[in-house]
């Protein structure tokens, strides 16, 4: 599937869509396999949501946009019930905390897998009578992003829960790409996204002209061999190479190395998906912290990019610069652009303003349909579950 989910017709959207329920279901299948398919034995842990409520979220906020004709998170905002006589009870984020997912009596899961399949296939059926136009099309293109992006979620909870990977997520390789150094001229770019993009996130309107002075740039994402030198050095045991909140996160996580690391005599293993493997040494250090980044920024005398500077460089189209294997820290707070306002999906990006981190990029996890240079993800900056790393530019 080979297009952008921003400007795609009805037929590759209906394509799409089933695509992304089935990667659902087969990522689902993976924690059921694993017994984690019942709330209950899922660890209640922040940066996860049990496969369970989660299967059930994704159908019931696809029939609240498209099916209900939602135009708003609202909890009032759906035009008709749901076809689960508790689903905003159950599965509505705006009124289940994310502590209650783990309390509350959701439906067994057949009963979830065919409310899945009858959501899924009233949608297909609305779309066929869906007009080639991105106001009508704009829910369907909202329901396949947010499915992809959860899916995305999935994935790294499996790395969390030590779950073994689906087939066609185990056999991705990440590429081993040259190291090397780009320097980038810098000028004025259009920061975020222009009316003319088709679907577009809220936190990338409008685009805007914002200048960039020259920088110099990795071409790549820092490497399990460069982090360890940071690791041998005793980057984790020195206080001046952290940042006061890096060093209160340090002392609670009690930690001398990323978080999947294990050491074997002089050498590092890592934990991959239920499994141990030797450290890839010319793979992107992966499961870091905003924290960690920083430090080791800080001992090897460089710096984070700048969210600016980093859409400079992927839209820049230099040969060199290697970008989706995983996301990208930067030292940019997440902030609104010059007239921000919320859409339809309220709580996505507004809540999140100065307390998260920009993260930019894509992960191999990531699906090819939602990619792009314009894509503001965001994190807070002690997360290191999600497959993300970073890249570093010169002081």
């Amino acid at each position: 599937m080979n297009f952008s989910f921003r400007t795609a017709a009805p037929n590759e959207l209906a394509g799409a869509l089933q695509d992304a329920r089935d990667y659902t279901l087969t990522l689902f299948e993976c924690y059921a396999a694993a017994g984690l398919d019942l709330p209950g034995k899922v660890p209640v842990l922040p940066s996860i949501n049990p496969p369970l409520w989660e299967l059930g979220h994704i159908s019931w906020f696809a029939e609240w946009y498209i099916l209900r004709d939602a135009q708003s998170s609202d909890p009032t905002a759906a035009q008709r019930t749901s076809m689960l006589t508790k689903g905003d009870d159950w599965f509505d984020p705006n009124t289940v905390s994310h502590r209650a997912r783990w309390k509350i009596e959701l439906p067994s899961t057949g009963a979830l897998k065919t409310y899945c399949r009858e959501v899924l296939d009233r949608v297909l059926d609305k779309l066929t009578r869906a007009k080639n136009e991105h106001a009508a099309l704009y829910p369907y293109r909202l329901a396949l992003a947010y499915e992809d992006m959860r899916g995305e979620a999935l994935a790294s909870g499996l790395q969390t829960l030590d779950v073994v990977l689906p087939q066609q997520l185990a056999n991705h390789a990440i590429p081993s790409w040259a190291q090397g150094e780009i320097r980038f001229p810098g000028g004025t770019i259009h920061l975020g996204s222009t009316p003319d993009s088709g679907f577009v996130f809220d936190n990338e309107k409008w685009a805007h002209p914002y200048y960039v002075p020259v920088f110099t740039m990795d071409s790549t994402l820092v490497s399990n061999a460069q982090y360890s030198e940071f690791v041998a050095d005793g980057g984790y045991q020195k206080p001046q190479f952290w940042t006061t909140a890096g060093r209160a996160w340090l002392m609670a996580q009690d930690r001398s190395a990323p978080r999947d690391w294990v050491r074997e005599g002089r050498h590092w293993r890592c934990r991959r998906f239920g499994k141990e493997i030797a450290l890839p040494a010319n793979e992107p250090v992966r499961h870091i912290s905003l924290y960690e980044a920083q430090a080791y920024c800080t001992w090897a005398g460089r710096r984070l990019p700048t969210e600016a500077e980093w859409e400079f460089a992927a839209m820049s189209g230099h040969p060199a610069f290697r970008w989706g294997d995983l996301w990208e820290w930067t030292c940019s707070p997440f902030e609104p652009y010059p007239g921000f306002a919320p859409d339809a999906y309220r709580e996505y990006s507004a809540p999140y303003f100065m307390t998260h981190q920009t993260v930019r990029g894509a992960s191999f996890a990531t699906r090819l349909r939602i990619r792009s240079p314009k894509f503001r993800n965001f994190h807070l900056p002690e997360r290191d579950d999600p497959f993300i790393g970073f890249r570093t530019c010169a002081l």
